[in-house]
């Protein structure tokens, strides 16, 4: 497939394990949270993971997954306070700038279209300062539906003025791309690294890159081959790996 720049007007991009890196996020819900949680309540590291990440499970999908404050009355913990202990680990994937960049040089529309809720987005931007790149940025908290839902897509056209056939979205969830593409946005690119702690993981199901510069066309054209762009050579796969 080939991809022409000049055929989108419209980047949604998403945050968490596409702009940036999921690292922090795992180790905070993964490993920080449970033992935080395990010390409270004088419980085995291993029968508080096993605890809360049945709680995990039973939200998925809905908008109090990314909810701080939900899980802060949930747990009994506060959980935008224990974010601040670790985020010296929130990190911007590779490449990212590069792209952002290449959408304001090229008059594209540049969105930043997220599940995460508004602490964890303030938090984020600080640490970042990706910010002055957006011409927008939507939560879906503001929406009041997860993208996990196919009618996120229209409701966010009432915040962003999108045209699905000349839109791309970048996501590092095949559910949300698949809810987008059932809307109809016509340009859809899955992360497949979406964590520095693990090895690309490419989809079966939408067109998989491994950093965004891979979507950066060659200096005089606007045109990428996608196939070829968005392939992970071996050598890199195994070179994380290990």
């Amino acid at each position: 497939m080939k991809l022409d720049w000049h055929a989108i007007d419209t980047v949604l991009l998403d945050m968490d394990g596409t702009l940036l890196d999921r690292h922090f996020d795992d180790h905070f819900w993964l490993e920080h949270v449970p033992r935080i949680f395990s010390r409270k309540h004088d419980l085995p590291l291993e029968v508080a993971k096993e605890k809360l990440f049945a709680l995990f499970r039973s939200q998925e999908n809905t908008l109090n997954w990314t909810d701080l404050d939900y899980w802060s009355s949930r747990l009994g913990l506060d959980i935008p306070l224990l974010k601040r202990d670790v985020d010296h680990l929130i990190a911007v994937h590779p490449h990212v700038t590069d792209f952002l960049l290449f959408l304001r040089h090229n008059g594209k529309s540049v969105n930043l279209v997220t599940n995460a809720h508004a602490k964890t987005l303030d938090l984020k931007l600080r640490k970042t300062r990706l910010g002055p790149y957006f011409d927008s940025i939507v939560s879906a908290h503001d929406l009041g539906l997860p993208k996990e839902d196919g009618a996120f897509w229209e409701r966010l056209r009432k915040r962003i003025d999108y045209d699905p056939e000349r839109t791309m979205l970048g996501e590092d969830s095949e559910t949300n791309l698949a809810t987008a593409q059932a809307y109809g946005i016509r340009y859809l690119f899955y992360v497949s690294r979406s964590s520095s702690s693990m090895p690309p993981a490419p989809s079966s199901r939408f067109i998989s890159i491994h950093y965004f510069n891979q979507l950066i066309p060659s200096e005089g054209t606007m045109e990428i081959d996608t196939q070829l762009a968005c392939a992970v050579p071996e050598a890199i796969v195994a070179a994380l790996r290990h």
